[in-house]
């Protein structure tokens, strides 16, 4: 679901601020793993779950209207059926575009944020495509 190669390539260019949402503190999670790349290409992350403190020295917010500023990207990390409660988050706070990870779509969900006109990324790996559109 979502943008073309092309647009993802793009979206990732202009990214500077990436939100995961359920990043967790475990160096053998996936959400961890991929954080970590996409720090190590050079992206700010925001490290957003209530159950943690921080991630690589960074502090994490426990929803994303806990967020200051604006955020490029908002990569999301927790089941299909959470996606709804994290995309009306989504709507409240400055961010462009709302990314799930492969494994992780919601049909409805995609349908009423590109309605409204935000760029959304399903069932993709951030850290996949980034190694692709380099």
């Amino acid at each position: 679901m979502g943008p073309s190669r092309e647009q993802i390539k793009q979206i990732l260019n202009k990214a500077k601020r990436i939100a995961v949402v359920g990043l967790s503190d475990r160096p053998e999670r996936t959400s961890y793993m991929v954080a970590k790349a996409m720090k190590e290409a050079g992206y700010d992350i925001i490290p957003v779950n209530p159950l943690i403190k921080e991630w690589e020295g960074i502090p994490a917010v426990a929803t994303l209207t806990d967020i200051e500023g604006h955020v490029d990207i908002v990569n999301v990390f927790r089941r299909s059926e959470h996606l709804r409660e994290i995309a009306e988050q989504f709507v409240q706070m400055d961010a462009d575009v709302f990314w799930a990870q492969l494994g992780v779509y919601d049909e409805g969900v995609y349908h009423d944020l590109t309605k409204k006109g935000y760029t959304v990324v399903m069932d993709r790996c951030i850290k996949v495509e980034h190694a692709l559109t380099r």
